[in-house]
């Protein structure tokens, strides 16, 4: 029998058990608020935090494009080899994915799952899920190009989302959860990747500092239209080095497989102004009860990329599935993957594996614990 969740929604779903839904939500509100709020287990003193929110790409959708017509899904082997179950649940990685990471260390709940799961249980909306969408971007030309769901279309998945619980659980509660929640974006790297040099439309338009701004712009829209929504503490997490994926090196060419600098260099210019527009907008919404914090995985990850060996990596240059551009989604859908993915940082063409992305997390939260609470 289909979830109660599946009969819901805006994409053709029914109301044909909401009843049975209210009956278990019940349940749920019925219990004290540690249990029904927070999840199993809270540690590290995040007892405040309700819920975890994710908006954004393939580095951190769990499963919503699933059932979508794209490219751009992963629940299919190789991937989640590492997962709990060996099961290939949508998340583009052999195991779990940033947003796992964080809600398990920030202690909410083990995983994160995506909004349109089939099988959302009553608790999981109360403690977050992930709107992300592979393929996505700040820029709706990009989630064109890949037919994902745009930072536009997330955003109406999660006023679906808002009222959804206010129909069960009141919404008294239901701003109550959003306004203790935290709520993350990483967007950007389609954009820049799979927009700009990959395809000339936009480089017809912009030359690149132009079309940076231009993300800028349409990433900071978007996080004041979250904060409109009722989300108070937001983290935008800047793009990785991009020039350091295995597709983007061998797509610069250089015979020593080095990093392509002008990827990097959009990556850089990307992350500076976006973190200057972030300090812009706390030091305008002070004493509002809102936080914006800029996330920066940029120079996290290139520590990984440039000290291999003391974090216990022996492959750099090199994806796990392999390096190419097609080596990633369902162009290696049901492909043998390398058998020792925990040497390698990059798990695919484009995205890290769990090791890489453990050891991200933890150094994000210990450079942002003083704003994540």
């Amino acid at each position: 029998m289909a979830s109660p969740l599946a009969c819901m929604g805006r994409d053709g779903y029914g109301r044909c058990q909401v009843l049975l839904l209210l009956l278990a939500l019940a349940v749920v509100v019925l219990l004290p608020p540690s249990s029904a709020v927070h999840g199993s287990g809270r540690s590290g003193g995040y007892e405040d935090i309700s819920a975890i929110f994710m908006f954004g790409d393939s580095i951190v959708d769990p499963g919503n494009n699933n059932h979508r017509l794209t490219e751009a899904k992963a629940n299919f082997p190789p991937y989640g080899q590492d997962f709990p179950g060996r099961v290939a649940t949508g998340r583009f990685s052999n195991g779990l994915v940033p947003g796992d990471l964080l809600a398990s260390k920030l202690g909410v709940k083990e995983l994160l799952p995506p909004y349109l799961a089939d099988d959302l249980q009553p608790n999981d909306l109360l403690t977050g899920v992930a709107f992300a969408s592979g393929g996505s971007g700040y820029d709706p030309l990009t989630s064109t190009f890949s037919t994902a769901r745009s930072s536009a279309e997330q955003l109406e998945l999660f006023h679906d989302y808002k009222e959804k619980v206010a129909a069960i659980v009141g919404e008294e509660k239901m701003t109550r959860v959003i306004s203790k929640a935290i709520f993350f974006t990483i967007m950007g790297a389609n954009d820049i990747v799979n927009n700009y040099f990959a395809v000339p439309l936009r480089r017809h338009e912009y030359d690149l500092p132009s079309y940076i701004d231009f993300l800028v712009s349409s990433a900071i829209n978007f996080t004041m239209t979250l904060n409109n929504m009722g989300a108070k503490k937001i983290g935008v997490v800047g793009v990785p080095p991009l020039g350091c994926c295995p597709s983007q090196i061998i797509l610069g060419g250089s015979p020593s497989r080095e990093c392509e600098p002008l990827r990097n260099q959009a990556s850089v210019l990307f992350n500076s102004k976006i973190s200057k527009e972030i300090d812009r907008l706390n030091a305008e919404w002070n004493g509002y009860g809102s936080k914006f914090v800029y996330i920066d995985i940029y120079y996290n990850l290139l520590d990984l990329i440039q000290n291999p060996v003391f974090y216990g990596f022996k492959e750099v240059k090199e994806g796990c599935c392999g390096s190419t551009v097609l080596s990633a989604a369902v162009f290696i859908a049901y492909h043998n993957a390398c058998p020792n993915a925990i040497d390698y940082i990059f798990w695919d063409g484009f995205h890290p594996t769990e090791k890489a992305y453990n050891i991200v997390v933890d150094k994000l939260i210990q450079q942002n614990r003083k704003y994540l609470v």
